[in-house]
């Protein structure tokens, strides 16, 4: 099953490289689906494909530079033409959850100035209603029990993300996270309305009303695009 799962990433990935065009500047996302869209921009660039990229993390901005793919920083560009990414879950209303490997905050920030946002993901990820995945908040770690605090008044299921070493796991900008677990959220736009107004969160796991095209494919092999109105 493993194996079949990573074809299917395999093909979403290689798929979304399509829209790449030559002269663009591609937000590069993070993640075990868009792992295959990079390395297979890579092929493309060593075959004469000339683009610059703007990687959501450390892990991207490794693996883009051994493939050859010519870098740059947010700050360094007006716009992105195009950013492909994975995602956690997606709803069949565009909405989805975001920061699984941690770089929740860049990819929200490099998704906000692109053209065109697309996703990337297994069959699977696809959902009726958000929170099957845990939700991810990034907070400071100045006072992140208040903020776990808060969180479980509202009886969510706010846990600690740890490492496979039990450390506490540490994001690119130096924070913390927050997974909340098993919570149905039917109205993500109040919870993001909510989290946002807590102090000590520095961003959560909601992308609404962000991504334009998801390509979703399935362990058979079918590969199926979605286009949302903004797109």
């Amino acid at each position: 099953m493993e194996a079949l799962g990573m074809n299917a990433k395999q093909l979403a990935g290689e798929k979304a490289a399509e829209w790449v065009e030559d002269g663009m500047t591609i937000g590069l996302g993070t993640g075990s689906t868009v792992y295959y869209t990079i390395e297979k921009i890579g092929e493309m660039v060593k075959n004469g494909l000339q683009i610059v990229g703007v990687p959501t993390s450390e892990r991207t901005r490794i693996q883009a530079e051994g493939l050859g793919i010519p870098l740059t920083s947010l700050n360094e560009v007006e716009k992105i033409d195009l950013t492909i990414d994975g995602s956690d879950e997606v709803d069949a209303s565009f909405r989805g959850i975001k920061g699984g490997g941690g770089a929740l905050l860049r990819e929200k920030m490099v998704a906000d100035i692109s053209d065109t946002n697309i996703w990337v993901v297994s069959s699977n990820k696809r959902v009726d209603v958000l929170g099957k995945f845990p939700l991810p908040i990034e907070v400071i770690p100045f006072g992140y029990k208040q903020v776990a605090n808060k969180l479980q008044k509202r009886s969510a299921d706010a846990r600690l993300r740890k490492t496979e070493d039990g450390d506490i796991y540490v994001t690119d900008n130096g924070n913390y996270i927050l997974d909340v677990y098993d919570q149905a959220f039917t109205d993500p736009a109040e919870w993001q309305d909510w989290l946002q107004k807590v102090p000590g969160i520095v961003e959560q796991g909601f992308f609404l009303g962000i991504v334009d095209i998801v390509i979703a494919a399935s362990e058979s092999g079918e590969i199926e695009l979605f286009e949302s109105e903004k797109s």
